[in-house]
């Protein structure tokens, strides 16, 4: 079972929403789309399930050319952020609504219904119509009617967004578990990067209509091939410095200067982009190879057990997020310390050059 996307595009009113796009999904797999909103993930999806038509390239499924075919006459199930449930049936029927269409027995719906409605806590509230349950307990109602219909390929879109945190988390957790177990395709759209490597599988990053890259969510997220894809996959995005090197020496930005170790040490003198996750800056120096760097503190934002710094160094914007609570006043000079093995190399161009060395090592 394979769902195969070859040189797919989409186009509304002549303006490009998908580039040309090559996908190959198998049985069995989480798949979640990566990106931020208008990226294009909801447009895939749609293309992937046949609820709109390709301007080019074709829809395989099984190695059938589905390209043409209807969404009713394809095994597909989808669950949007905003739920959709029939509002006058009880919570039971509405999970049961897609079997009695399929013509599933009786005794099996009533199994598959309360073993679905369990996993979804949803027991409870079998015999109640969907506008007398919470938001959350709406959402869960259509995720469970889209879980029971045994489809070959189950579309996510955000489906998670609306729940409260405990539950995201639980159902976080849950969803790979269902999906192992019911050898669908299962595809998983998602504004977070956390979210995706949570769920694992594999990924595919997204920005403005393209895929940048597709690839095991670990292996996308520890070498993005290119600088807009390490973007993607950093929340708050990814930091940017001009870094140079000459022979043993990298030269960050305004002097601020380390030994070419490691990777970099086989890095060609010249030119290139150095980028590093907010994660990754610090606020004292933990280790002798750091670099230091002296910025402008603009905005503090407290989080309850780290800090959200934002840093203007010479006119780059930058984000940290450190340990601890730091109350620091906007406008203060902050001292921030980079170890270069968390730093990546790209080109100016904005292709990977050098992955950072922790990275390697993981």
């Amino acid at each position: 079972m394979t769902l195969e996307l070859k040189g797919v595009s989409k186009e509304v009113e002549g303006q490009t929403h998908i580039h040309p796009t090559d996908l190959t999904l198998e049985k069995g797999t989480m798949n979640v789309l990566l990106g931020p909103t208008l990226s294009g993930k909801t447009s895939l999806m749609r293309l992937m399930a046949g609820l709109d038509q390709p301007a080019t390239g074709k829809v395989f499924w099984q190695g059938e050319d589905v390209t043409g075919q209807r969404v009713q006459d394809r095994k597909v199930a989808m669950v949007y952020q905003q739920f959709i449930n029939y509002p006058s049936m009880s919570v039971y029927d509405n999970i049961a609504s897609p079997m009695k269409l399929m013509g599933v027995d009786k005794a099996e719906i009533d199994r598959r219904v309360r073993e679905t409605a369990e996993m979804m806590q949803l027991t409870p509230m079998l015999t109640r119509k969907p506008l007398e349950l919470s938001g959350g307990q709406q959402q869960r109602c259509a995720l469970a009617r889209a879980l029971v219909k045994n489809a070959g390929l189950v579309l996510l879109d955000e489906p998670l967004a609306n729940l409260d945190y405990k539950l995201r988390e639980e159902l976080r957790a849950e969803i790979p578990r269902i999906f192992e177990a019911s050898g669908s395709i299962f595809v998983y759209a998602t504004t977070e990067p956390e979210e995706a490597l949570l769920l694992g599988g594999s990924t595919a990053t997204l920005w403005e209509g393209r895929v940048t890259q597709f690839g095991p969510t670990p292996d996308v997220y520890r070498k993005p091939v290119d600088a807009t894809t390490a973007r993607v996959f950093s929340d708050p995005p990814m930091n940017f410095l001009q870094v140079s090197k000459t022979g043993g020496k990298l030269m960050f930005g305004k002097g601020a200067t380390a030994a070419a170790t490691g990777p970099l040490a086989d890095l060609p003198d010249g030119r290139y982009t150095a980028g590093f996750r907010p994660n990754h800056l610090e606020i004292g120096r933990h280790s002798p190879e750091a670099v230091e760097f002296t910025c402008t503190l603009t905005v503090t934002e407290l989080t309850g057990s780290e800090t959200f710094v934002h840093l203007d160094h010479h006119g780059e914007r930058w984000v940290g997020l450190v340990h601890g609570v730091h109350e620091l006043g906007a406008g203060e000079a902050l001292t921030v310390y980079l170890d270069p093995r968390h730093v990546y190399i790209f080109s100016e161009e904005g292709a990977l050059v050098a992955p950072a060395s922790y990275a390697l090592a993981a």
